[in-house]
């Protein structure tokens, strides 16, 4: 048997079971192998029969008087059955959908089973409730265990002190925990893990006292004691973020060896290009525009991360960047991961290159600008346009695709704006000096490659953008092919969000103040968990709000006066573009939204957000949409309705109040409810469900050790040092380019 072996041709699952495991995507025995427990029970109390009371989780021992399968008591699927005794009564042991399981004990031996007892009510008159033993845990107690020697061996045989901890597995329709512990018994006593090559050299091993990966596998499955089992977490938790690290470094080291333009940027480009703001750039804006021009004149193609939250001019310092390439002679692409968004930025640059406070052509003023996204093609200025100062004209006119890409192609449009159409075949550039990535974490590693390789002689200069705040260890994680800036400061005159969490009895005087920033002609969202309203049947999701019941009730009962739009992601895209551009233009003065308004919202004069059900959204979450309402120098209110009754929800939320920005909330976030928490996740083929950032659940939890990060990031640099192409380690070589082939995008 081997970890290559298909988990089909060992176990036989039945159809059910095999969809199940094709949803976790798991097809090999190593995929089995590396689908680990999130948690260990306690060492479960033995019983005789006639002590267990329905509910119990307990260790049974007696002769097995009746092995069999049958037909499940409703839907008539095969179902195995064993019956033991001891001295003071009998029960029956029962297997959904693994009646295999009770052909492996024969009548007369002494078994184990180890499990949960249910109750059904039983026939005849009395129709009493009968006992059995659910899914349970089987071995033979007098001959060894089913395969070959137990992995749980017991002190003092039969009736002894059960000496193991109990491997709990994540669950899935039709896969139980003891299905994974059955069949991870079956491989680790077959032999397969001796077949495995440890993929961490010897000497880090030893240097980070790590067990190696046989040992690591079974202490990780079967512990015999605490220490084992995170001695064995550790490992894997050091692999990963080891092999993400050497990922991420390769892929900078493979990036910057290629040519790029190097050219210098002049104060006075920078000078002229402030001076037309109509804001004085804070200290951490000027300390990241100068790092980005340092890069361009490195000789090499930059590799940056701006970061930094919401309003805090991130887009000004893209703007800056985007002018010293300008003045290079060089073009610009701008992705962003919405229309929205993308148009925002289009007309954020128009502003920025054309403000009416001293426009200057040596410093790119009336510098043309293209924008290209699924709906159609726009560039800046038209001809109607005169200037900055003009009363009358609009300022950039609608043009074809083939028009547009045709002067982009030739480099009369040196700055083009766009979503995901950017990276299509067609758009050509003809010396694309810089790549600007927006909420860079919204786009796949292929998309990210796919626009930094549009030259084919040089690569770009990379600047990615995010307003997500971040751990420093998860930043130095998942970004570690990119050098890190922040922006740490807010513009002069911002005023901190006025942030409230409001209980049921609150809600009455929370509307009279919103109705007064109303009145002053002032804009809110409205945010909620859900879309539509839940299953009644589902008591517990009553108390989650949706957003198509909310508009209809605000519009009718609370704020009759005004109007109230809705957005949410089941709407046509169209629809969608709509009702946004409908508030952003003031024409809604409530919309009310899921959290679709996280990004790329940006409307000035809405100064009041309220969160509905604010205890469900992640900390991280909650900065992000709490930021929609700080984006002018107004007061801006936060108001968090909550009904939980929870202490740490209720801290999660305070916290909120407390915090000073978005980068120690995200340390909080990491500290309160783990970094698996910060970001939703998607599907990925480790057999788990991977977060957002591409780590499993052991390597969320591994960041939160920030000398294991440090230690794994060390390590790797230096094994790409002395071995840059790892011809010498031909193992790591193939993990990393298997990693490669299964890279999910972070959408």
């Amino acid at each position: 048997m081997s970890p290559d072996d298909l988990i089909a041709k060992h176990f036989q699952p039945n159809p059910l079971q095999v969809k199940a495991l094709e949803r976790l995507n798991m097809a090999t025995l190593g995929d089995l192998l590396y689908y680990f427990p999130f948690r260990y029970g306690d060492q479960v109390e033995e019983k005789l029969i006639e002590e267990l009371q329905t509910g119990d989780e307990a260790v049974v021992y007696g002769k097995v008087v009746k092995a069999g399968v049958s037909k499940a008591w409703k839907k008539k699927i095969p179902m195995g059955e064993v019956v033991i005794e001891d001295a003071t009564g009998r029960i029956k042991a029962v297997w959904f959908h693994q009646a295999y399981l009770a052909k492996k004990v024969a009548v007369g031996q002494i078994a184990r089973l180890q499990g949960k007892v249910l109750a059904r009510r039983g026939g005849g008159a009395e129709r009493k409730k009968e006992r059995y033993l659910v899914n349970p845990e089987i071995e033979s107690a007098n001959g060894g265990a089913l395969d070959g020697q137990s992995l749980f061996q017991k002190d003092g045989g039969v009736g002894g002190a059960s000496n193991f901890l109990i491997p709990v597995y994540s669950e899935t329709r039709s896969l139980s925990s003891s299905w994974f512990h059955h069949h991870l018994k079956k491989i680790l006593s077959g032999g397969a893990i001796d077949k495995l090559v440890d993929p961490i050299p010897t000497k880090l091993l030893k240097k980070y006292n790590l067990p190696g990966l046989a040992t690591a596998l079974v202490w990780i499955h079967s512990p015999k004691k605490e220490s084992d089992a995170l001695a064995a977490r550790k490992r894997f938790a050091f692999q990963e973020i080891f092999f993400i690290q050497l990922s991420r470094l390769q892929a900078k080291q493979t990036y910057q060896q290629q040519a790029s333009h190097k050219f210098k940027t002049s104060k006075k480009t920078i000078s002229d290009f402030t001076k037309r703001l109509p804001f004085k750039l804070t200290s951490a804006q000027s300390k990241a525009i100068t790092q980005i021009t340092s890069d361009f004149d490195s000789g090499g193609p930059m590799t940056r991360l701006l970061e930094g939250d919401v309003g805090s001019g991130k887009t000004a310092v893209a703007v800056a960047a985007s002018a010293a390439v300008v003045q290079a002679g060089l073009e610009v692409a701008y992705m962003a991961p919405t229309e929205i968004l993308a148009k925002q930025h289009f007309e954020s640059f128009i502003d920025y290159f054309n403000s009416p406070t001293g426009p200057d052509a040596t410093a790119g003023a009336n510098t043309q600008v293209g924008l290209i996204t699924g709906k159609g093609c726009y560039k800046f200025p038209s001809k109607i346009w005169h200037g900055p100062d003009a009363t009358a004209g609009v300022r950039y006119t609608n043009i074809s695709r083939a028009q547009l890409l045709k002067w982009v192609a030739n480099g009369e449009i040196p700055i083009l704006v766009g979503t995901h159409a950017l990276i299509t075949k067609t758009v050509k550039f003809k010396k694309l000096g810089l790549v600007i990535i927006d909420e860079q974490h919204r786009f796949g590693v292929m998309q990210r490659a796919k626009l930094a390789r549009k030259n084919e002689e040089t690569v770009p200069h990379l600047l990615s953008m995010t307003a997500t705040p971040i751990p420093r260890t998860l930043a130095l994680t998942v970004y570690g092919d990119l050098d890190l800036t922040l922006l740490d400061e807010m513009p002069a005159g911002r005023k901190a969000i006025i942030t409230k969490i409001i209980r049921e009895d609150g809600r009455e005087i929370a509307y009279k103040h919103i109705q007064q920033e109303l009145e002053k002609g002032r804009q809110a969202y409205v945010i909620c968990p859900r879309i539509d309203e839940p299953d009644p049947t589902k008591a517990l999701a009553l108390r989650a709000k949706s957003a198509k019941s909310e508009q209809v009730r605000l519009q009718e009962k609370i704020f009759p006066k005004f109007d109230v739009g809705l957005v949410h992601s089941k709407l046509k895209p169209a629809d969608k573009a709509a009702a946004m551009e409908e508030f952003t233009e003031g024409d809604a003065d409530i919309l009310v939204a899921t959290s679709v308004v996280e990004v790329g919202v940006n409307v000035p004069n809405a100064t009041v957000i309220v969160i509905e059900g604010a205890e469900r959204f992640g900390l991280a979450q909650l900065h992000q949409l709490r930021g929609r309402v700080w984006r002018s120098n107004h007061q801006a209110y936060c108001y968090l309705f909550t009904d939980t009754g929870g202490k740490k929800s209720l801290e999660r939320l305070k916290a909120l109040q407390t915090a000073k920005n978005g980068f120690e909330l995200a340390e909080l976030d990491l500290a309160l409810r783990g970094a698996g928490e910060l970001n939703p996740s998607t599907s990925s083929g480790s057999g788990r469900k991977a977060r957002q950032w591409g780590l499993s659940d052991l390597g969320m939890e591994a960041i939160k050790n920030i000398k294991m990060v440090e230690a794994a990031r060390t390590e790797a640099r230096e094994l790409l040092s002395a071995d840059p192409e790892l011809k010498r380690h031909p193992l790591i070589h193939q993990k990393l380019a298997d990693q490669k082939t299964n890279e999910t995008h972070w959408e």
